[in-house]
C-alpha cells in the first residue's frame, strides 16, 4: 500500500502528536458524549494529549534509538567492546533519523570503495602471481634441462659441459638477479631500508653512471648528454646510493630501447627555490600511451616476447617508484612512439 504524502517525511514528535491526538480526541468525544460535560471532555483532552504524547515520544525515541545503536554497532563493528557498548549505550548523540540515514549512505559509499579496492588488488594479485611464476619459469627450466642433459652423458664432453654450465649460471644470475629485486622492493615497501639523506650535486652523480654504463651504449653507439641549461653544481639532499640505483635504472632502459647511433639527454632544472627536478630522456622506439599508467607495475611489460628477449626482471621501473615515494616525491613518464621516452622525478633541492 503506498504511503501518503503527508506522512512520508514525518519526525518521531509529530508521530507521536498524531498518535496522541487520536487518542485524546477519541476519549474526549467519548466523554461529551456520554457526560454531556464539554468542560470536562476539554479536560480530559488536554490531560490525556499532554500524558498520551509524551507517553508515546518516549517510547518511540527510546524504540529507534535503540534500532539507531544497533546500525552503528554494525556500521562501526559486529562485535564491541565493554567500552564501545557503554559509547553507543551511553554517550552516542541521540540522532535524527535523517542524520542516520546520511551516515549509513557514507558508510555504504565508504564499504563500496572498499570492495572495488579489494578487487583491484586480488586482480593485481593474481596478475602479480601469474608474472612471477612466469618469470622464474623460463630460468629454472633452462637450468633443468642444462643439468639434464649433461647427466645423460654430456658432461664427459669438456667443452659442451662448459658451454652448458656457464648457460645455467646465467640463468642462476638472473634469478639471483629477481629474488634481489623483489627483496628490495619488499624492504622499500615495509621501510626496512631507512634513508641516508646527505648533500651532493646531482650532475656529479649522472655523470658517475654515464661513465658506468658507458660499455653498454658503445654496442649501439649512443651518446651522453647533458642539456646546456643542467646546473653545474646544483646539490640536492637525498639518499645519493638510492638515488643512484634510480639513475642506473634509467640509464639502462634508455640504452636498452634506445635507437642505434641514438643519445640519451640529462636534464636539470631548478623548478621552485625547494626542488629540483631531473629528466632522463632518450630517442628510442617510445611507449604506447595505454602503457604509460601502468608502466611502473611489477613485472608490467609493453611487450613481453620483447622485453624478455633484452632481459632485466621487469621489476625495475617499480624499484625507481618505491625510492622516489620514499623521498616524498613522485616520478612521472612521458612517451611517444618512435620519437622517445622521458622519465622525470623531483628532489629537494639544497639552498646555496
Amino acid at each position: 500500500m503506498n504511503q501518503l504524502p503527508i506522512f512520508k517525511n514525518l519526525t518521531p514528535k509529530q508521530v507521536a502528536a498524531i498518535n496522541a491526538l487520536a487518542i485524546s480526541l477519541i476519549v474526549g468525544f467519548a466523554i461529551f458524549y456520554f457526560a454531556k460535560d464539554w468542560k470536562m471532555a476539554l479536560i480530559s483532552f488536554s490531560v490525556l494529549f499532554l500524558i498520551s504524547f509524551l507517553l508515546v515520544n518516549f517510547l518511540l525515541q527510546e524504540f529507534i534509538n535503540r534500532k539507531i545503536q544497533l546500525i552503528y554497532k554494525f556500521i562501526y563493528q559486529t562485535k564491541a567492546n565493554k567500552r564501545e557498548e557503554t559509547y553507543y549505550k551511553y554517550i552516542l548523540p541521540r540522532k535524527s533519523i535523517d542524520q542516520v540515514s546520511t551516515d549509513v549512505e557514507k558508510w555504504a559509499v565508504q564499504k563500496s570503495d572498499e570492495i572495488e579496492v579489494l578487487k583491484q588488488n586480488e586482480a593485481f594479485r593474481k596478475e602479480f602471481l601469474q608474472n612471477l611464476a612466469h618469470e622464474l619459469k623460463t630460468p629454472i627450466f633452462a637450468i633443468q634441462g642444462y643439468v639434464n642433459t649433461l647427466l645423460d652423458g654430456a658432461v664427459d664432453d669438456p667443452k659442451v659441459s662448459t658451454n652448458f654450465l656457464e648457460k645455467a649460471n646465467r640463468n642462476v644470475e638472473r634469478m639471483v638477479a629477481l629474488v634481489r629485486d623483489l627483496d628490495e622492493i619488499s624492504r622499500l615497501e615495509s621501510g626496512e631500508q631507512p634513508l641516508n639523506k646527505q648533500n651532493f650535486v646531482i650532475k656529479d652523480l649522472i655523470r658517475e653512471v654515464f661513465d658506468s654504463l658507458s660499455f653498454l651504449a658503445v654496442e649501439k653507439n649512443i651518446s651522453f648528454q647533458f642539456k646546456k641549461s643542467a646546473g653545474l653544481n646544483l646539490s640536492v639532499y637525498a639518499d645519493k646510493e638510492k638515488i643512484r640505483q634510480v639513475m642506473v635504472n634509467l640509464i639502462e632502459n634508455a640504452i636498452k630501447y634506445g635507437k642505434q647511433e641514438g643519445s640519451i639527454l640529462a636534464s636539470i632544472y631548478v623548478t621552485d627555490n625547494e626542488h629540483v627536478l631531473i629528466e632522463i630522456s632518450d630517442d628510442g622506439t617510445g611507449i604506447q600511451e595505454e602503457h604509460l599508467p601502468r608502466i611502473f607495475e611489477r613485472f608490467y611489460r609493453t611487450d613481453s616476447a620483447r622485453t624478455r628477449k633484452i632481459g632485466g626482471s621487469g621489476l625495475g621501473l617499480a624499484i625507481c617508484k618505491h625510492i622516489i615515494e620514499a623521498h616524498g616525491q613522485s616520478i612521472h613518464v612521458r612517451s611517444k612512439e618512435d620519437v622517445g621516452t622521458t622519465f622525470g622525478f623531483v628532489l629537494e633541492r639544497i639552498k646555496a
